[in-house]
């Protein structure tokens, strides 16, 4: 394999966590895959993953992006960043399906022009809110 750059004699035995996902393209780049990694939004097998955690063929990949979380089982191992043919072979979706927006709780919003909420009004947001 002489010349070949990156090229790995035989099949990969891992592959970093934030690079796969990256190849795979959950998300748009290496660097995000890695901020996500830091920031707990990725965990493998249950466990919370760092950047550099290896993943090997089977183990499932959990990703929270913008307040979904994706669940992953790996199915092939990539280095690179591939096409999306290639890239929904790699991997298999398990996220259940969104609900229908009829059975999704209410967001509540306030009408423009009222100004900033008042302390109550705050109160009764964070509260309806869950927080």
């Amino acid at each position: 394999m002489r010349g070949v750059r990156g090229a790995y004699p035989g099949p990969m035995p891992s592959a970093r966590v934030d690079a796969w996902i990256w190849a795979v393209r959950v998300v748009k780049t290496r660097s995000a895959g890695t901020a996500a990694c830091k920031a707990g939004h990725v965990s493998v097998n249950g466990d919370r993953a760092k950047p550099a955690q290896t993943v090997k063929e089977g183990d499932e990949v959990r990703v929270r992006l913008h307040g979904v979380e994706r669940i992953l089982i790996v199915r092939q191992l990539l280095a690179k960043r591939v096409g999306a043919p290639q890239a929904a072979l790699a991997l298999e979706d398990r996220t259940p399906p969104p609900l229908p927006r009829e059975e999704r709780p209410a967001v509540p919003f306030r009408d423009r022009g009222t100004g900033r909420p008042t302390k109550r009004e705050r109160r009764d947001l964070e509260q309806l809110r869950g927080y």
